[in-house]
């Protein structure tokens, strides 16, 4: 097909590895950095058939493996909005990077230009970036060489984190629209963001200093900058675990996954009584919060708790506005703490929804809302205004000064908002602001609730393909009767929760489970993860730490 008449020659350079099955998932493609050369070059063509398949609207492609080790990378797709890849093309991703032969790989392209019925002769437009990983440049090259092979209108913004990557897309597809979201480079999203949170603190008191774990990834230079465009005393940061440069550093006994999985401060930091810290991963979209008390005891602030402190502040506004319409809604997934549902919806009594696991799941939920909150427990989530939520703060009529205040703020926090993805800066300032409005300390947004105890385990399986799952990933369908078990197993402890479900990437399956006290989680998290590795198919040593 004259289409694609020189793929085949660029591909001649990047061999797809006949030993390695490569899947699309939440995260698009994720494994060992070495051999995804083959993979991030039949990106590059499938960026460009995707923007074909939108009249040419601009799509992004982001280099990173986020939380994970150094020696991994990965590579995805954000669609025009500055959202996750639309689900529907996840198994085209898989099916052109897997093919064996460069004939093979023409023929999957042909088939996905038919399927979509994409027009030829629209100039395919993309953006894209990477994190700090040695092997980025090596698969940015791949990267280049596919867009090429499809003669694509391509942008570096070279360097940067994942969330900007998401908001220039956005930027540049809703540029001199009523929807513009702002101005497509690196100045704009500091202006943005940081003009948004002082419009929200101004006047308030001028918080302590924020000591921020950069988790030695491509954050640690950003913030720096976010925090010298805001140029304020409302605004003071110490940036620890920055090295970018040094191999082998990149989330190695740092970030927000290592905080929040070891519920310990990360490496090079000491915590101080009073202080305040928080932690980004590796591209800077999750981040949690912690702190010490006065017994040096580590208390962990993580993605339920920053849902239920934006969620609050959203409801008081929307309260304080006295418009008719607007209303605050929570998503969650299975993993989020059992208090912290409670305390949404009895507390606060907000409507909450269960998403399966995946921040595009949790997403989708979101979009579904007027005004959507949701955060994985790990850290990585946003808040979404809807058209409908838009349209009714712009046509409210404050009656008062403490109306018109309101509804100023909700604009500001809306700006301050990255609504494309999780944000670990723009999220950082948002509850930067929250804390400084309600003139409180972590350790006073802590006391809203207190977690109950929780562990998470893994089990080895044979096929994690016979773990089928119901109501939000939490109810097990299959393997027959095993649910009964885990039910029966819950119904000993006092609080008791549990769910099994399988893995996305391994064949193992998750084992949560949350109890009254750390003695019966624990308990009964080991006979959950007991009985899934007796009765389907367990490998290794069994999980029997209790029994």
């Amino acid at each position: 097909m004259a289409r694609f008449a020189s793929v085949a020659e660029y591909s001649a350079k990047h061999p797809k590895p006949a030993d390695i099955s490569f899947a699309y998932g939440t995260a698009g493609f994720r494994t060992v950095g070495s051999t995804l050369e083959s993979t991030v070059f039949r990106v590059g063509l499938l960026a460009a058939l995707r923007s074909q398949s939108k009249q040419g609207r601009v799509i992004g492609v982001m280099i990173t493996a986020s939380h994970n080790p150094e020696c991994d990378n990965g590579v995805k797709l954000v669609d025009p909005m500055g959202e996750m890849l639309q689900q529907s093309w996840e198994g085209y991703c898989t099916r052109v990077a897997n093919a064996a032969t460069s004939d093979e790989l023409v023929a999957a392209l042909a088939e996905v230009a038919e399927a979509e019925a994409i027009d030829a002769d629209v100039t395919p437009r993309v953006v894209y970036a990477r994190d700090t990983r040695p092997s980025g440049p090596l698969l940015q090259a791949a990267l280049e060489d596919g867009l090429a092979a499809l003669g694509t209108d391509a942008v570096s913004f070279g360097v940067v984190t994942t969330p900007q990557l998401h908001y220039y897309v956005r930027c540049l597809n809703t540029a001199g629209t009523a929807a513009a979201y702002g101005e497509p480079t690196a100045e704009g999203y500091f202006a943005k963001y940081a003009g948004a949170y002082l419009r929200l603190v101004e006047g308030k008191q001028h918080p302590s200093p924020l000591h921020i774990d950069a988790a030695n990834g491509v954050g640690a230079p950003e913030v720096r900058k976010l925090a010298a465009v805001a140029a304020s005393p409302y605004l003071q940061i110490e940036v620890h675990n920055g090295d970018t440069g040094t191999p082998g550093k990149l989330n190695s006994g740092c970030g927000a996954d290592y905080v929040k999985s070891n519920q310990r401060a990360p490496a090079g930091m000491v915590l101080a009584p009073g202080s305040r810290y928080c932690s980004f991963d590796g591209d800077a979209d999750r981040i949690v919060y912690y702190y010490a008390d006065e017994h040096s005891t580590f208390h962990l602030l993580d993605g339920d708790k920053i849902s239920t402190l934006i969620a609050t502040y959203l409801r008081d506004l929307v309260v304080a506005a006295g418009v008719e319409g607007l209303q605050v809604g929570v998503v969650q997934t299975a993993y989020a703490n059992g208090n912290s549902t409670s305390y949404i919806k009895d507390t606060l009594r907000l409507p909450t929804v269960f998403a399966k696991t995946g921040v595009k799941h949790l997403h989708h939920e979101a979009e579904q809302m007027n005004i959507g909150v949701y955060f994985e427990a790990n850290g990585h989530g946003t808040a979404l205004f809807s058209p409908a939520a838009v349209a009714t703060l712009r046509a409210a009529t404050p009656q008062t000064p403490a109306q018109q205040d309101a509804i100023g703020r909700l604009w500001a926090l809306r700006d301050l908002i990255n609504e494309s993805v999780g944000d670990a800066m723009s999220d950082m300032l948002v509850v930067e602001a929250v804390l400084a409005c309600k003139g409180w300390t972590l350790a006073q947004w802590d006391e809203a609730y207190t977690d109950l105890p929780s562990r998470l385990l893994k089990v080895i399986v044979q096929d994690r393909a016979i773990f089928k799952t119901t109501n939000a990933e939490q109810t097990l369908t299959s393997p027959p009767h095993l649910q009964d078990t885990v039910d029966a197993l819950v119904a000993r402890v006092p609080r008791g929760r549990a769910f099994v479900r399988p893995s996305g990437t391994e064949d193992a399956v998750r084992v949560y489970a949350e109890a009254a006290t750390r003695a019966d989680c624990d308990q009964l998290a080991y006979a959950v993860a007991g009985a899934v590795f007796d009765r389907a198919g367990g490998r290794g040593e069994r999980p029997a730490e209790f029994l």
